[in-house]
This record gives C-alpha cells, structure tokens and sequence, in this order.
C-alpha cells in the first residue's frame, strides 16, 4: 500500500534504524521508544492487524514471532522482553499494518495498560 508507511519502509522508500531485515519481515528501531529497547518487527507483506489476518496468514504470523524472538536476541535483551500488538484504534494501533513491539531493557510492570 502506497500510503503506509510501514509497507514504505519495508520497500525502502522511507529511512529506518534496521535491525535485520529479511525475505518476510523487517525490524526496526521505534521512533518514539517506550524502553531503552523498542524494535518494531513488521512482515513485508500488508496486513491490517491481527484481527484482519486470516487462517492462511498463520505462517506470516509465525515469522513474525520468530521475528520477535530474533530482535529480542540481536538487540541483547532475550534475558527479558516484552512483545506486545496493537489491534484497532481503541487499543491504541496508530499505524495500521501489524506490528509487533519488542520492549526490554528495564523491568517491565503489570497490568501494561
């Protein structure tokens, strides 16, 4: 989609702190971190949100979790990390192309919201 901006940064055409990219997802550093370590993991493909993805997205679903799992490692906080997705405006998704949050590097509190 020509007007996302998260398709634009998989494709390029808008500038980003990478952490690794790779033939499904992309990851990146936030631009507005909410921890000393927040790395936005995003497929390459346009997916809305979670609730829009279907039954057949569930190995796009699964590279994107694994995605996580790789930012959370590369970005040196596997000891200790949250993963979080917004879905739909209500729950605070400013950007809509699925994406997961990967926080870490301070002690994470309960209830997040």
């Amino acid at each position: 989609m020509s007007d996302c901006p998260f398709c634009r940064i998989a494709a390029g055409e808008i500038p980003a702190r990478k952490l690794f990219e790779d033939d499904d997802v992309v990851a990146f550093h936030d631009l507005n971190p909410q921890a000393p370590v927040h790395v936005l993991v995003i497929p390459r493909r346009h997916v809305v949100s979670l609730d829009a993805a279907e039954d057949g997205d569930a190995p796009l679903l699964g590279r994107l979790l694994a995605g996580a799992r790789r930012a959370a490692r590369e970005a040196g906080v596997a000891s200790g990390y949250r993963v979080v997705t917004n879905c739909g405006a209500p729950a605070g998704q400013s950007v809509f192309h699925i994406h997961l949050h990967v926080l870490g590097g301070r002690a994470m509190s309960w209830p997040p919201g």
